[in-house]
């Protein structure tokens, strides 16, 4: 289930990795680089227990074969209520998932790999970039076949917990009404709260508004802010496993340099790459 318990060992782990993968600068000015302290951000509220218990197997179910002849779940399960951080165990999926996009060639790189590889993505945009205008006309196909899909990161990323009711309606309103003009889709029920902080006070602000489902995370390529590419590619052996939801960021370079390199642990893995849809009914 996904509602929040009494933290396990899992729960403190996620929330680590909610601290030091989610955004490169908190909101305070805290410095979230992958060698920061992971305390937990209590105060703001933010959900750490994670969803699931995924799969702590690097090797899934080798095939040799890549990610985008691997076959996709044939039946759709349905949505349970609170906070996703991982997908349902008994599978060998990964939910690759990328958010912000402060670099267009970033975005732009991260288009061309999926197109090339076949690779199902799910991007966390803010609107305020004008990456994603620079490459709608590219990433609008993909958007509606299904291989990437677009969920809503607000629209400058703010942190929910520290804005008002109405900020936060209007942060993701004006997200969505760019991501149903610019590719032509729906985000909701998926929305990722900036820096992982939320509470049950912003998540029913949210709901109001049809966004009713947070997505976290469970591991992080903790590259929102400048690491190096052979960081990049640590991250990914370390939580590029079954069940997992990782985060990413196109704002930096390094991940560009080295995605070939993840795409092979992907398919040495037996990994199958996913978005949100094609494993929950939303």
């Amino acid at each position: 289930m996904r509602t929040t318990s009494a933290l396990s060992v899992a729960g403190v782990l996620a929330a680590v990795l909610l601290v030091t993968g989610g955004c490169a600068v908190h909101p305070d000015g805290w410095d979230a680089s992958p060698s920061a302290s992971a305390s937990t951000p209590s105060s703001h509220g933010a959900s750490h227990s994670p969803s699931q218990s995924p799969s702590g197997s690097p090797s899934g179910d080798p095939s040799g074969l890549p990610s985008a002849q691997l076959p996709l779940p044939t039946t759709k399960v349905p949505l349970p209520p609170g906070t996703l951080t991982g997908l349902p165990k008994g599978g060998n999926y990964l939910a690759w998932t990328v958010d912000d996009g402060a670099d267009p060639e970033v975005v732009d790189a991260y288009v061309d790999f999926a197109k090339r590889t076949g690779t199902r993505l799910t991007f966390f945009i803010n609107g305020q970039y004008p990456s994603w205008t620079r490459v709608a006309d590219k990433l609008r196909p993909l958007v509606q076949s299904g291989q990437i899909q677009i969920g809503n990161h607000t629209w400058d990323h703010p942190a929910l917990t520290k804005i008002s009711d109405q900020q936060i309606r209007d942060e993701l309103t004006k997200n969505d009404e760019f991501i149903e003009k610019t590719f032509g889709v729906s985000a909701k029920p998926y929305y990722r709260p900036p820096f992982g902080f939320h509470n049950a006070h912003t998540d029913a602000v949210a709901a109001s508004i049809g966004y009713t489902v947070p997505v976290l995370w469970y591991g992080s390529l903790s590259d929102s802010g400048l690491i190096t590419p052979d960081q990049v590619v640590s991250f990914a052996n370390q939580w590029f496993l079954p069940g997992h939801i990782v985060i990413g960021h196109a704002n930096h370079a390094p991940v560009t340099q080295v995605f070939d390199q993840l795409e092979k642990i992907v398919q040495e893995r037996g990994l199958r790459t996913v978005t949100l849809r094609d494993i929950y009914q939303s």
